[in-house]
Protein backbone atom coordinates (compact mmCIF):
# COMPACT_ATOMS: atom_id res chain seq x y z
CA UNK A 1 0.00 0.00 0.00
CA UNK A 2 1.48 3.12 -0.66
CA UNK A 3 2.35 6.11 1.97
CA UNK A 4 -0.16 8.61 2.40
CA UNK A 5 1.33 11.36 0.69
CA UNK A 6 1.39 15.75 1.71
CA UNK A 7 1.82 18.28 -1.03
CA UNK A 8 3.56 21.48 0.93
CA UNK A 9 3.57 24.34 -1.14
CA UNK A 10 6.46 26.61 0.55
CA UNK A 11 6.75 30.50 -0.73
CA UNK A 12 7.71 31.89 2.36
CA UNK A 13 10.10 31.80 5.14
CA UNK A 14 6.89 31.45 7.61
CA UNK A 15 6.44 28.35 6.29
CA UNK A 16 7.39 25.91 9.09
CA UNK A 17 9.77 23.10 7.96
CA UNK A 18 7.72 19.99 9.03
CA UNK A 19 9.73 17.41 6.50
CA UNK A 20 11.24 14.94 9.21
CA UNK A 21 7.98 15.45 10.77
CA UNK A 22 6.06 14.23 8.43
CA UNK A 23 8.29 11.44 7.28
CA UNK A 24 8.57 10.32 11.02
CA UNK A 25 4.31 10.02 10.29
CA UNK A 26 4.43 7.90 7.60
CA UNK A 27 4.03 10.28 4.83
CA UNK A 28 5.69 11.06 1.35
CA UNK A 29 6.29 14.79 0.90
CA UNK A 30 6.31 16.34 -2.22
CA UNK A 31 7.66 20.04 -1.63
CA UNK A 32 7.59 22.93 -4.30
CA UNK A 33 8.33 26.65 -4.34
CA UNK A 34 5.36 27.51 -6.25
CA UNK A 35 1.80 27.38 -6.40
CA UNK A 36 2.04 27.10 -10.18
CA UNK A 37 4.22 23.98 -9.92
CA UNK A 38 1.66 22.58 -7.44
CA UNK A 39 -0.86 22.77 -9.86
CA UNK A 40 1.01 20.40 -12.04
CA UNK A 41 1.98 18.47 -9.86
CA UNK A 42 -2.09 17.73 -8.99
CA UNK A 43 -2.42 16.79 -12.91
CA UNK A 44 0.21 13.83 -11.59
CA UNK A 45 -1.03 12.69 -8.24
CA UNK A 46 -3.43 13.45 -6.17
CA UNK A 47 -2.04 13.96 -2.27
CA UNK A 48 -3.83 13.03 0.96
CA UNK A 49 -3.15 16.55 2.04
CA UNK A 50 -2.12 19.97 0.91
CA UNK A 51 -0.74 22.19 2.84
CA UNK A 52 0.16 26.14 1.89
CA UNK A 53 0.11 29.58 3.28
CA UNK A 54 -3.30 32.29 3.04
CA UNK A 55 -2.55 35.89 2.08
CA UNK A 56 -5.23 37.49 2.29
CA UNK A 57 -6.05 39.82 -0.95
CA UNK A 58 -5.42 43.46 -0.06
CA UNK A 59 -3.77 43.85 -3.40
CA UNK A 60 -5.44 44.78 -6.76
CA UNK A 61 -3.96 41.43 -7.74
CA UNK A 62 -6.69 39.61 -6.08
CA UNK A 63 -9.32 42.26 -5.31
CA UNK A 64 -12.97 41.50 -6.56
CA UNK A 65 -11.66 38.17 -8.79
CA UNK A 66 -9.82 36.34 -5.58
CA UNK A 67 -9.96 36.55 -1.95
CA UNK A 68 -6.55 35.36 -1.72
CA UNK A 69 -3.30 34.04 -3.31
CA UNK A 70 -4.94 30.20 -2.74
CA UNK A 71 -8.02 30.76 -5.18
CA UNK A 72 -6.66 29.07 -8.06
CA UNK A 73 -4.70 26.43 -6.36
CA UNK A 74 -8.23 25.76 -4.25
CA UNK A 75 -10.04 25.78 -7.73
CA UNK A 76 -7.55 23.58 -9.36
CA UNK A 77 -7.79 20.75 -6.51
CA UNK A 78 -11.26 20.80 -6.83
CA UNK A 79 -10.80 19.85 -10.73
CA UNK A 80 -7.63 17.11 -10.28
CA UNK A 81 -7.98 16.39 -6.66
CA UNK A 82 -11.43 16.92 -4.68
CA UNK A 83 -10.56 14.45 -1.70
CA UNK A 84 -7.37 16.21 -1.01
CA UNK A 85 -7.52 17.32 2.51
CA UNK A 86 -6.46 21.11 2.64
CA UNK A 87 -4.28 22.74 5.58
CA UNK A 88 -4.02 26.04 5.68
CA UNK A 89 -1.17 28.10 7.26
CA UNK A 90 -2.39 32.20 7.86
CA UNK A 91 -0.81 34.83 10.41
CA UNK A 92 -2.73 35.78 13.23
CA UNK A 93 -3.28 39.09 11.70
CA UNK A 94 -5.03 37.58 8.52
CA UNK A 95 -7.16 34.93 10.19
CA UNK A 96 -10.02 36.83 9.90
CA UNK A 97 -9.86 36.87 6.06
CA UNK A 98 -9.52 32.79 6.05
CA UNK A 99 -13.64 32.69 6.21
CA UNK A 100 -14.13 34.00 3.48
CA UNK A 101 -12.24 31.76 1.52
CA UNK A 102 -13.35 29.04 3.37
CA UNK A 103 -17.00 29.99 1.74
CA UNK A 104 -16.05 28.93 -1.78
CA UNK A 105 -13.46 26.15 -0.82
CA UNK A 106 -13.44 23.35 1.56
CA UNK A 107 -10.73 23.78 4.38
CA UNK A 108 -9.84 20.76 6.51
CA UNK A 109 -8.19 22.64 8.80
CA UNK A 110 -6.47 26.11 9.58
CA UNK A 111 -3.45 26.94 11.35
CA UNK A 112 -2.28 30.43 12.56
CA UNK A 113 1.38 30.51 12.51
CA UNK A 114 3.86 29.94 14.45
CA UNK A 115 2.86 26.03 13.62
CA UNK A 116 4.05 23.91 16.71
CA UNK A 117 5.31 20.46 15.80
CA UNK A 118 2.31 19.18 18.10
CA UNK A 119 -0.25 20.68 16.26
CA UNK A 120 0.42 19.73 13.15
CA UNK A 121 0.91 15.69 14.48
CA UNK A 122 -2.61 16.13 15.63
CA UNK A 123 -3.96 17.45 12.59
CA UNK A 124 -2.37 14.69 10.45
CA UNK A 125 -3.35 12.28 13.15
CA UNK A 126 -7.17 12.99 13.14
CA UNK A 127 -7.50 10.62 9.62
CA UNK A 128 -4.35 8.84 8.75
CA UNK A 129 -5.32 6.18 10.55
CA UNK A 130 -8.29 5.28 8.43
CA UNK A 131 -6.44 5.64 4.85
Amino acid sequence: MAKPQILSVVESPAHPNFSALYRRLGFDEIKLNSQRKAIGQLKKSKPDFLVAEFNYGYANNYAGVNVSNLDTLLASLRRYSPDTRVIVLVEKAERQYVDKLAALFPLYEVLVLPVTPQQMTAVLAEDNDTD
